[in-house]
């Protein structure tokens, strides 16, 4: 490979590996939160949420959403984006490195 060309990040991989220890990582990044049958309800970090109910994530796909916001994603590695406030890049070598995943294809 020269230095022009850029590997691909695996995103659907990496979400996919996510996604199977949702539940760990989710309670390490919502750890107010709990699992009600397939989702995961918690206070959005990102705002003054005083209440759980409206910040829920899919336990099953990742899929997330603040209600009370609009604020939403189709998988865990948007959900540390937004967290965090990373790129989607960063976000998704950050969850391929927490997991012991190859960060590309």
């Amino acid at each position: 490979m020269t230095m022009v060309e850029r590997r691909s990040i695996a995103f659907r991989r990496i979400a996919e590996a996510a996604a199977r220890r949702s539940e760990s990582i989710l309670s390490r990044w919502l750890p107010d939160g709990h699992r009600d049958a397939l989702e995961w309800v918690a206070r959005n970090p990102r705002r003054a949420d005083r209440r759980l109910g409206s910040f829920k994530v899919n336990m099953k796909t990742g899929r997330w959403g603040d209600f009370a916001t609009g604020d939403a994603g189709g998988d865990l590695i948007s959900l540390a984006a937004y967290i965090f406030d990373l790129n989607q890049a960063e976000a998704a070598r950050r969850i391929a490195e927490m997991l012991g995943v190859d960060l590309y294809e």
